[in-house]
Protein backbone atom coordinates (compact mmCIF):
# COMPACT_ATOMS: atom_id res chain seq x y z
CA UNK A 1 0.00 0.00 0.00
CA UNK A 2 1.40 3.65 -1.20
CA UNK A 3 1.16 6.00 1.85
CA UNK A 4 0.75 9.93 1.75
CA UNK A 5 4.72 10.63 2.18
CA UNK A 6 6.40 12.93 3.92
CA UNK A 7 9.17 10.68 4.34
CA UNK A 8 12.08 10.80 2.34
CA UNK A 9 12.36 8.14 -0.08
CA UNK A 10 15.27 6.29 1.73
CA UNK A 11 14.95 2.42 0.26
CA UNK A 12 17.07 1.39 -2.72
CA UNK A 13 14.41 1.06 -4.93
CA UNK A 14 11.68 3.40 -4.03
CA UNK A 15 11.95 6.11 -0.41
CA UNK A 16 16.61 31.92 -7.28
CA UNK A 17 17.29 34.55 -9.24
CA UNK A 18 14.80 34.83 -11.61
CA UNK A 19 15.49 34.15 -15.31
CA UNK A 20 15.59 36.57 -17.95
CA UNK A 21 14.84 33.90 -20.94
CA UNK A 22 13.13 30.83 -21.94
CA UNK A 23 13.55 28.83 -24.77
CA UNK A 24 11.23 26.56 -26.12
CA UNK A 25 12.67 22.20 -26.00
CA UNK A 26 11.85 19.05 -27.20
CA UNK A 27 8.37 17.93 -28.02
CA UNK A 28 5.74 16.21 -25.50
CA UNK A 29 6.20 12.61 -25.06
CA UNK A 30 2.68 10.32 -25.19
CA UNK A 31 2.81 10.10 -21.87
CA UNK A 32 1.89 13.68 -21.11
CA UNK A 33 -1.38 13.09 -22.86
CA UNK A 34 -2.47 9.92 -20.77
CA UNK A 35 -1.82 11.85 -17.75
CA UNK A 36 -4.34 14.57 -19.18
CA UNK A 37 -6.68 11.97 -20.05
CA UNK A 38 -6.85 10.37 -16.93
CA UNK A 39 -7.62 13.79 -15.15
CA UNK A 40 -10.60 14.80 -17.26
CA UNK A 41 -12.10 11.35 -16.22
CA UNK A 42 -11.43 11.63 -13.00
CA UNK A 43 -13.35 15.04 -12.37
CA UNK A 44 -10.30 16.54 -10.76
CA UNK A 45 -9.00 18.90 -12.91
CA UNK A 46 -10.45 21.91 -15.20
CA UNK A 47 -11.91 20.52 -18.34
CA UNK A 48 -9.39 20.54 -21.18
CA UNK A 49 -8.92 19.16 -24.55
CA UNK A 50 -7.58 15.36 -25.00
CA UNK A 51 -4.31 16.61 -25.79
CA UNK A 52 -0.66 16.61 -24.67
CA UNK A 53 0.44 19.56 -22.74
CA UNK A 54 2.89 22.41 -24.51
CA UNK A 55 5.87 21.36 -25.42
CA UNK A 56 8.26 21.75 -22.27
CA UNK A 57 9.55 25.17 -21.65
CA UNK A 58 12.95 25.99 -19.66
CA UNK A 59 13.99 28.89 -18.22
CA UNK A 60 17.76 29.60 -17.70
CA UNK A 61 20.17 31.39 -15.14
CA UNK A 62 22.05 34.19 -16.15
CA UNK A 63 24.65 33.41 -19.18
CA UNK A 64 27.61 34.67 -17.18
CA UNK A 65 26.70 32.45 -14.44
CA UNK A 66 26.17 29.02 -16.89
CA UNK A 67 27.73 25.76 -16.91
CA UNK A 68 29.41 25.49 -20.26
CA UNK A 69 27.44 24.70 -23.15
CA UNK A 70 28.19 21.13 -23.26
CA UNK A 71 27.66 20.62 -19.97
CA UNK A 72 24.24 21.97 -19.70
CA UNK A 73 23.46 20.29 -22.72
CA UNK A 74 23.63 16.90 -21.27
CA UNK A 75 22.04 18.09 -18.07
CA UNK A 76 18.95 19.01 -20.51
CA UNK A 77 19.13 15.79 -22.43
CA UNK A 78 19.26 13.80 -19.38
CA UNK A 79 16.39 15.48 -17.60
CA UNK A 80 14.50 15.26 -20.82
CA UNK A 81 15.21 11.49 -20.48
CA UNK A 82 13.49 11.32 -16.77
CA UNK A 83 10.81 13.23 -17.98
CA UNK A 84 9.82 11.14 -20.84
CA UNK A 85 10.39 7.73 -19.58
CA UNK A 86 8.29 8.59 -16.20
CA UNK A 87 5.76 10.91 -17.31
CA UNK A 88 6.65 13.55 -15.45
CA UNK A 89 4.60 16.89 -15.97
CA UNK A 90 7.14 19.73 -14.61
CA UNK A 91 10.35 19.53 -12.52
CA UNK A 92 12.44 22.83 -11.48
CA UNK A 93 15.85 22.09 -10.67
CA UNK A 94 18.16 24.39 -9.36
CA UNK A 95 22.12 23.40 -9.39
CA UNK A 96 25.06 25.62 -8.24
CA UNK A 97 28.31 24.50 -7.69
CA UNK A 98 31.21 26.93 -6.82
CA UNK A 99 33.56 27.70 -9.54
CA UNK A 100 32.18 25.96 -12.35
CA UNK A 101 28.43 27.25 -12.85
CA UNK A 102 24.92 27.61 -12.31
CA UNK A 103 21.96 25.58 -13.59
CA UNK A 104 18.77 27.37 -13.38
CA UNK A 105 15.80 25.68 -15.50
CA UNK A 106 12.25 24.87 -15.46
CA UNK A 107 10.87 22.05 -17.55
CA UNK A 108 7.41 20.86 -18.79
CA UNK A 109 3.82 22.21 -17.32
CA UNK A 110 2.56 23.50 -14.02
CA UNK A 111 -1.08 22.70 -15.00
CA UNK A 112 -2.03 19.72 -17.68
CA UNK A 113 -5.01 21.52 -18.04
CA UNK A 114 -4.29 24.97 -19.38
CA UNK A 115 -1.05 23.18 -20.27
CA UNK A 116 0.81 26.68 -18.58
CA UNK A 117 4.95 26.35 -18.07
CA UNK A 118 6.36 25.34 -15.19
CA UNK A 119 8.85 28.54 -13.77
CA UNK A 120 11.73 28.81 -11.23
CA UNK A 121 9.72 31.25 -9.42
CA UNK A 122 6.78 29.23 -8.29
CA UNK A 123 5.65 28.26 -4.99
CA UNK A 124 5.49 24.32 -4.03
CA UNK A 125 4.99 22.17 -0.83
CA UNK A 126 8.21 20.68 0.27
CA UNK A 127 6.61 17.47 2.37
CA UNK A 128 9.35 16.50 4.69
CA UNK A 129 11.89 19.15 3.97
CA UNK A 130 9.36 20.53 7.00
CA UNK A 131 11.91 18.52 9.20
CA UNK A 132 14.98 20.54 9.07
CA UNK A 133 12.90 23.74 9.93
CA UNK A 134 10.80 21.82 12.91
CA UNK A 135 14.18 20.16 13.93
CA UNK A 136 16.04 23.71 14.00
CA UNK A 137 14.03 25.25 15.96
CA UNK A 138 14.63 22.70 18.35
CA UNK A 139 18.18 23.12 18.49
CA UNK A 140 17.56 26.07 19.00
CA UNK A 141 15.80 26.05 21.94
CA UNK A 142 18.51 23.03 23.31
CA UNK A 143 20.93 26.11 22.43
CA UNK A 144 18.99 28.51 25.25
CA UNK A 145 18.88 26.16 27.65
CA UNK A 146 15.39 25.83 27.64
CA UNK A 147 15.40 21.65 25.99
CA UNK A 148 17.50 19.06 26.90
CA UNK A 149 18.49 17.07 23.53
CA UNK A 150 18.95 13.28 26.17
CA UNK A 151 15.70 14.44 28.14
CA UNK A 152 12.75 12.66 27.60
CA UNK A 153 9.42 13.73 25.57
CA UNK A 154 7.37 13.04 28.74
CA UNK A 155 8.77 16.12 30.07
CA UNK A 156 7.04 18.06 27.61
CA UNK A 157 4.71 16.35 26.04
CA UNK A 158 1.86 14.40 28.22
CA UNK A 159 0.49 11.08 26.84
CA UNK A 160 3.21 9.39 24.41
CA UNK A 161 3.27 5.42 25.41
CA UNK A 162 6.95 4.75 27.01
CA UNK A 163 7.40 8.38 26.19
CA UNK A 164 9.72 8.57 29.62
CA UNK A 165 12.27 6.53 28.00
CA UNK A 166 12.24 8.18 24.25
CA UNK A 167 14.75 10.82 23.87
CA UNK A 168 14.60 14.58 22.38
CA UNK A 169 17.53 13.07 20.40
CA UNK A 170 16.09 10.21 19.52
CA UNK A 171 12.82 11.61 18.30
CA UNK A 172 15.37 13.81 15.84
CA UNK A 173 17.48 11.35 14.68
CA UNK A 174 14.65 8.47 13.70
CA UNK A 175 15.21 6.05 16.68
CA UNK A 176 12.80 6.11 18.91
CA UNK A 177 10.50 3.09 17.99
CA UNK A 178 7.44 4.73 18.06
CA UNK A 179 4.63 3.76 14.76
CA UNK A 180 4.83 5.87 12.07
CA UNK A 181 0.95 7.32 11.77
CA UNK A 182 0.94 7.56 8.02
CA UNK A 183 1.15 3.79 7.59
CA UNK A 184 -2.21 3.66 10.19
CA UNK A 185 -5.00 1.71 7.93
CA UNK A 186 -7.64 3.74 9.51
CA UNK A 187 -5.27 7.02 9.39
CA UNK A 188 -4.68 6.31 4.89
CA UNK A 189 -8.67 5.91 5.17
CA UNK A 190 -9.77 9.00 6.55
CA UNK A 191 -7.21 11.18 4.50
CA UNK A 192 -8.61 9.23 1.40
CA UNK A 193 -12.39 9.53 1.87
CA UNK A 194 -11.65 13.22 2.34
CA UNK A 195 -8.39 14.93 1.46
CA UNK A 196 -9.40 18.22 2.48
CA UNK A 197 -10.06 17.69 5.91
CA UNK A 198 -8.40 19.52 8.71
CA UNK A 199 -6.22 17.14 11.00
CA UNK A 200 -5.15 18.42 14.40
CA UNK A 201 -1.53 17.13 15.96
CA UNK A 202 -3.48 15.34 18.49
CA UNK A 203 -5.09 13.05 16.61
CA UNK A 204 -2.70 12.11 13.85
CA UNK A 205 -0.62 11.10 17.11
CA UNK A 206 -3.60 9.13 18.46
CA UNK A 207 -3.50 7.04 14.97
CA UNK A 208 0.18 6.02 15.96
CA UNK A 209 -0.46 5.42 19.50
CA UNK A 210 -3.11 3.04 19.17
CA UNK A 211 0.47 0.50 17.92
CA UNK A 212 2.65 -0.63 19.65
CA UNK A 213 5.88 0.47 19.34
CA UNK A 214 7.74 -1.21 16.60
CA UNK A 215 11.24 -1.47 19.06
CA UNK A 216 12.83 -0.49 22.06
CA UNK A 217 14.53 3.36 21.66
CA UNK A 218 17.60 3.78 20.09
CA UNK A 219 17.65 -0.33 19.02
CA UNK A 220 17.60 1.01 15.41
CA UNK A 221 16.70 3.64 13.01
CA UNK A 222 13.60 3.79 11.37
CA UNK A 223 11.99 6.60 9.45
CA UNK A 224 8.25 8.05 11.62
CA UNK A 225 6.72 11.19 11.12
CA UNK A 226 5.28 10.94 14.47
CA UNK A 227 8.46 11.77 15.88
CA UNK A 228 8.63 15.18 14.25
CA UNK A 229 4.55 15.85 15.13
CA UNK A 230 5.94 15.41 18.85
CA UNK A 231 8.58 17.56 18.44
CA UNK A 232 6.36 20.41 16.59
CA UNK A 233 3.79 20.25 20.16
CA UNK A 234 7.38 20.61 21.92
CA UNK A 235 8.60 23.78 20.67
CA UNK A 236 4.97 24.90 21.07
CA UNK A 237 5.04 24.03 25.06
CA UNK A 238 8.72 25.14 25.67
CA UNK A 239 8.38 28.58 23.49
CA UNK A 240 4.33 29.29 24.01
CA UNK A 241 4.33 29.56 20.81
CA UNK A 242 2.36 28.19 18.09
CA UNK A 243 4.78 26.65 15.45
CA UNK A 244 4.51 28.64 12.39
CA UNK A 245 5.09 31.72 14.54
CA UNK A 246 8.14 30.38 16.03
CA UNK A 247 9.44 29.30 12.84
CA UNK A 248 8.30 32.69 11.45
CA UNK A 249 10.41 34.52 14.36
CA UNK A 250 13.50 32.68 14.84
CA UNK A 251 14.71 30.85 11.60
CA UNK A 252 13.06 31.93 8.19
CA UNK A 253 12.58 35.63 9.38
CA UNK A 254 16.88 35.78 10.70
CA UNK A 255 17.43 34.24 7.25
CA UNK A 256 15.31 36.37 4.78
CA UNK A 257 13.06 33.34 3.89
CA UNK A 258 9.51 35.00 3.23
CA UNK A 259 8.44 32.56 0.37
CA UNK A 260 8.29 29.89 3.17
CA UNK A 261 5.49 29.23 5.54
CA UNK A 262 3.67 26.59 7.65
CA UNK A 263 0.44 26.71 6.66
CA UNK A 264 -2.83 26.20 8.80
CA UNK A 265 -4.31 24.83 6.22
CA UNK A 266 -4.71 24.14 2.65
CA UNK A 267 -3.98 27.66 1.68
CA UNK A 268 -0.77 28.01 -0.81
CA UNK A 269 0.72 30.80 -2.28
CA UNK A 270 0.71 31.86 -5.85
CA UNK A 271 1.89 31.40 -8.19
CA UNK A 272 2.43 27.03 -7.59
CA UNK A 273 1.99 24.54 -9.99
CA UNK A 274 -0.69 21.84 -9.67
CA UNK A 275 0.43 18.91 -7.98
CA UNK A 276 -0.79 15.47 -9.58
CA UNK A 277 -1.19 12.17 -7.44
CA UNK A 278 -2.50 8.43 -7.59
CA UNK A 279 -3.22 8.08 -4.09
CA UNK A 280 -6.76 7.87 -4.01
CA UNK A 281 -9.34 5.22 -4.69
CA UNK A 282 -8.55 3.18 -7.29
CA UNK A 283 -5.64 4.70 -8.17
CA UNK A 284 -7.00 7.14 -10.11
CA UNK A 285 -4.68 10.64 -11.23
CA UNK A 286 -5.90 12.85 -9.11
CA UNK A 287 -5.11 16.73 -9.01
CA UNK A 288 -3.82 17.01 -5.38
CA UNK A 289 -2.96 20.56 -5.04
CA UNK A 290 -5.91 22.12 -2.98
CA UNK A 291 -5.56 19.05 -0.72
CA UNK A 292 -4.90 19.98 3.04
CA UNK A 293 -1.73 18.85 4.21
CA UNK A 294 -2.43 19.76 8.71
CA UNK A 295 -1.72 15.83 8.58
CA UNK A 296 1.56 16.04 8.09
CA UNK A 297 1.91 19.26 10.14
CA UNK A 298 5.32 19.40 11.84
CA UNK A 299 6.85 16.58 9.70
CA UNK A 300 5.46 17.88 6.00
CA UNK A 301 3.24 20.50 5.45
CA UNK A 302 5.42 23.73 4.38
CA UNK A 303 5.63 25.66 1.53
CA UNK A 304 8.36 27.34 0.15
CA UNK A 305 10.37 27.80 -3.52
CA UNK A 306 13.52 27.52 -4.97
CA UNK A 307 15.24 30.69 -4.30
CA UNK A 308 14.60 30.10 -0.54
CA UNK A 309 15.55 26.85 -0.51
CA UNK A 310 18.67 27.86 -2.34
CA UNK A 311 19.38 29.90 0.83
CA UNK A 312 18.35 27.09 3.20
CA UNK A 313 20.96 24.98 2.70
CA UNK A 314 24.10 26.35 3.30
CA UNK A 315 22.70 27.77 6.14
CA UNK A 316 21.17 24.09 7.70
CA UNK A 317 24.31 22.23 6.71
CA UNK A 318 26.15 25.23 8.06
CA UNK A 319 24.33 25.28 11.40
CA UNK A 320 24.60 29.95 10.84
CA UNK A 321 21.38 29.38 13.40
CA UNK A 322 22.51 27.02 15.85
CA UNK A 323 25.77 26.60 18.19
CA UNK A 324 28.84 25.07 16.54
CA UNK A 325 28.45 22.63 19.17
CA UNK A 326 24.70 21.63 18.69
CA UNK A 327 25.50 21.80 15.14
CA UNK A 328 28.59 18.84 15.19
CA UNK A 329 25.81 16.79 16.84
CA UNK A 330 22.97 17.42 14.42
CA UNK A 331 25.71 16.21 11.92
CA UNK A 332 26.62 13.51 13.94
CA UNK A 333 25.30 11.05 10.84
CA UNK A 334 24.51 7.45 11.78
CA UNK A 335 23.74 4.53 9.51
CA UNK A 336 20.34 4.12 8.54
CA UNK A 337 20.09 0.34 7.41
CA UNK A 338 19.66 1.77 3.64
CA UNK A 339 23.37 1.64 1.64
CA UNK A 340 24.69 5.34 1.23
CA UNK A 341 21.93 6.78 3.35
CA UNK A 342 22.60 8.05 7.06
CA UNK A 343 20.73 9.96 9.22
CA UNK A 344 21.49 12.92 12.37
CA UNK A 345 19.26 15.00 13.64
CA UNK A 346 16.54 15.94 11.21
CA UNK A 347 19.24 15.86 8.72
CA UNK A 348 20.06 13.19 6.34
CA UNK A 349 23.11 12.66 4.23
CA UNK A 350 22.44 10.65 0.65
CA UNK A 351 25.83 9.51 -1.31
CA UNK A 352 27.95 12.39 -0.02
CA UNK A 353 24.71 15.15 -0.57
CA UNK A 354 23.52 16.49 2.94
CA UNK A 355 19.83 17.95 3.78
CA UNK A 356 16.28 16.11 3.03
CA UNK A 357 13.82 15.36 0.61
CA UNK A 358 10.22 14.54 1.04
CA UNK A 359 6.95 13.70 -0.79
CA UNK A 360 3.18 14.30 -0.37
CA UNK A 361 0.65 13.79 -2.44
CA UNK A 362 1.41 15.73 -5.47
CA UNK A 363 4.67 16.93 -4.91
CA UNK A 364 8.24 16.36 -4.23
CA UNK A 365 11.31 18.07 -3.37
CA UNK A 366 15.07 17.90 -2.80
CA UNK A 367 17.25 20.23 -0.56
CA UNK A 368 21.16 19.15 0.04
CA UNK A 369 24.14 20.47 -0.60
CA UNK A 370 27.43 18.54 -0.84
CA UNK A 371 30.41 19.72 2.52
CA UNK A 372 33.35 20.98 1.20
CA UNK A 373 36.57 21.64 3.47
CA UNK A 374 36.21 24.17 6.23
CA UNK A 375 32.34 24.07 6.18
CA UNK A 376 32.37 25.05 2.73
CA UNK A 377 29.45 24.00 -0.02
CA UNK A 378 31.32 22.28 -2.96
CA UNK A 379 27.50 22.29 -4.04
CA UNK A 380 23.60 23.13 -3.76
CA UNK A 381 20.61 20.29 -5.23
CA UNK A 382 17.10 22.00 -5.29
CA UNK A 383 14.76 19.15 -7.31
CA UNK A 384 11.19 20.19 -7.26
CA UNK A 385 8.33 18.26 -8.96
CA UNK A 386 4.59 18.40 -9.36
CA UNK A 387 3.73 14.95 -9.35
CA UNK A 388 4.68 11.85 -7.11
CA UNK A 389 3.30 9.52 -9.22
CA UNK A 390 6.35 7.84 -9.20
CA UNK A 391 7.27 5.04 -11.94
CA UNK A 392 10.62 3.56 -10.86
CA UNK A 393 11.07 5.10 -8.27
CA UNK A 394 11.02 8.59 -6.80
CA UNK A 395 10.71 11.22 -8.99
CA UNK A 396 13.12 13.45 -7.81
CA UNK A 397 15.09 10.81 -7.22
CA UNK A 398 15.29 10.27 -10.42
CA UNK A 399 15.67 13.76 -11.77
CA UNK A 400 18.91 14.23 -9.00
CA UNK A 401 20.16 10.83 -10.05
CA UNK A 402 20.43 12.41 -13.69
CA UNK A 403 22.23 15.37 -12.73
CA UNK A 404 24.58 14.42 -10.21
CA UNK A 405 25.27 11.50 -12.39
CA UNK A 406 27.09 14.14 -14.63
CA UNK A 407 28.04 17.21 -12.33
CA UNK A 408 29.53 15.54 -9.57
CA UNK A 409 30.52 11.20 -10.63
CA UNK A 410 31.78 10.88 -7.40
CA UNK A 411 28.39 11.64 -5.41
CA UNK A 412 25.62 9.95 -7.70
CA UNK A 413 21.97 10.26 -5.94
CA UNK A 414 20.78 7.01 -5.21
CA UNK A 415 20.84 3.97 -6.71
CA UNK A 416 19.77 2.93 -10.34
CA UNK A 417 15.65 3.14 -10.76
CA UNK A 418 13.92 -0.10 -11.72
CA UNK A 419 12.79 -0.44 -14.48
CA UNK A 420 8.78 0.23 -14.10
CA UNK A 421 6.99 -2.68 -13.27
CA UNK A 422 3.28 -1.23 -13.80
CA UNK A 423 0.80 0.77 -12.25
CA UNK A 424 0.53 0.72 -8.40
CA UNK A 425 -2.96 1.33 -6.91
CA UNK A 426 -2.90 2.33 -3.26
Amino acid sequence: MRTPRTAPRVSPVSSVPRAPRTRRAAAPTACAAALLLALAGTGTAPAAPARAPAAPVTATAPARDAFDPATVHRLDAAIDAVMKKTCLPGVTVGLWIPGRGAYVKAFGVSDTGTRAPMKTDMYTRIGSVTKTFTVTGVLQLVDRGRVGLDDPISTYVDGVPGGEHITVRQLAGMRSGLYDYTEDPRFLDALRADPHRSFTPREVLGYAFAHPPNFAPDAKWQYSNTNTVLLGLLVEKVSGQPLAGYLREHVLDPLKLSATALPSGSEFPEPHARGYTDFGPGGAVTDATDWNPSWGWAAGAMTSDLADLRAWVPALVGGKLLDPATQAQRMHLRPTGVPDVSYGLGIAAFSGWVGHNGELPGYETIAVGLPGPKGALRGTLVVLVNSDIDKGGSLSGQVARAVTKIVTPEHVWGPPAPAPTGDRTP
